[in-house]
């Protein structure tokens, strides 16, 4: 008898099991049939700027300052987001001598034209923690003595052009409006709220989490070692792109990193230096972009996707080389601190385009501009 009700509510047991992975196999069937749906081309090849952008972008603004704030190291302003730096180093941007005609845009016009240029390798988080945390690592590279017309009106003293860059192809993010909701939660230390902002279903980012959580990755060995996307897309000539900075060791002298003491709080910035200042061996990097096609789901205003490389595959535009170098001082690291680098600074040919970008123009140099007049201030 016993036997009989074990084998009875083993069986019910199996039974309900394959019923409930059926039906968790047809919901994962039915929402990816959903968001293919919905996410499916053509879209636009031109900006689409929502209602109310500028009100929102305040808001925004008013909350980076209240970051920079509540994050103020003890005696100076640091950045709203990106704030620990690696360091700035000195590189080569050299373009491809053999590059075809429709990727002659811009700075990369002149085939087997070198630029000088400075890149500054940081943390993502608005508080210097250990490298050994999670977190998003960005790149910025600032082009040196670019002529041309620079696109803000009030900075035509520059002679440069800025790819800001962090180790993730999309962002937690789709618009502005998104934005400004996720980053007055985290602001209020309400981190929950950045991605359920209430009891509607409707309105919880389930997806937009899950990105984050993969931005916010184990550190690499060496900020060297890491692919750097540009996230939201850029004018490349009269083409829409985004832009990729890969290592390319085969471009090197071969070289094994010394295993590192990653309990350390500045181990990124160990290895660069064991890299380039101790080891005196230099890095190399390639450029690339990836030309938008309106045919395809590669929108500009949405920067939580991840444009396919089967849809449209990155192209190597130009090797990047930064050499044996001793960057690490007082006086340098100072500078690297007072550099700003803004996806805003340079030509035309290579403008920022979509929500985000449009709200980093307004937020960088907002921010940018309290954080100076803050550490002035000293």
């Amino acid at each position: 008898m016993l036997m009989t009700l074990w084998l009875r509510l083993g069986a019910f047991l199996g039974k309900t099991l394959l019923w409930l992975l059926g039906l968790g196999l047809l919901g994962w069937a039915l929402i990816t049939a959903w968001f293919a749906w919905q996410h499916r081309g053509p879209v636009s090849a031109q900006e689409l700027i929502p209602d109310g952008e500028a009100a929102m972008t305040q808001d925004i603004i008013q909350t980076a300052v209240r970051i920079v704030d509540q994050h103020r190291d003890n005696t100076r302003y640091l950045r709203d987001a990106h704030a620990k730096a690696h360091g700035c180093v000195q590189a080569e941007v050299q373009v491809l001598p053999d590059l075809p005609n429709y990727l002659r845009q811009g700075v990369f016009s002149e085939p087997g034209k070198s630029w000088q240029a400075t890149m500054r390798l940081a943390n993502g988080n608005a508080y210097p923690q250990f490298d050994s945390i999670r977190d998003a690592r960005g790149m910025a590279i600032k082009l040196l003595d670019v002529p041309g017309k620079q696109l803000l009106s009030d900075q035509t003293h520059r002679s440069e052009q800025d790819f800001v860059m962090f180790n993730h192809p999309n962002f937690f993010v789709s618009d502005v409006a998104e934005y400004r909701q996720n980053v007055a939660a985290q602001a209020d230390g309400k981190k929950v709220m950045a991605f359920f902002p209430g009891w509607d279903p409707r309105t919880w980012q389930v997806r937009h989490l899950f990105i984050a959580l993969k931005t916010l990755s184990p550190a690499p060995p060496s900020p060297t070692q890491a692919t750097y996307f540009s996230v939201s897309p850029y004018k490349f000539g009269e083409a829409n792109a985004k832009f990729r900075v890969m290592p390319d060791p085969q471009s090197c002298a071969p070289y094994s990193l010394p295993a590192q003491n990653q309990k350390l709080p500045n181990f990124l910035r160990n290895a660069l230096n064991q890299q380039l200042s101790t080891d005196r061996v230099p890095a190399c990097f390639v450029l690339q972009i990836q030309r938008q096609d309106a045919n395809k789901y590669m929108p500009i205003e949405d920067t939580s996707i991840e444009w396919s490389e089967n849809d449209a595959p990155f192209q190597t535009v130009a090797r990047i080389n930064v050499p044996a170098q001793d960057f690490d001082t007082p006086a340098l690291n100072l500078q690297c601190d007072n550099q700003s680098f803004n996806p805003w600074f340079g030509l035309e040919a290579h403008r920022p385009i979509g929500g985000i970008n449009r709200l980093r123009k307004a937020v960088y140099e907002a921010v940018s501009d309290y954080r100076h007049a803050r550490n002035a201030e000293q």
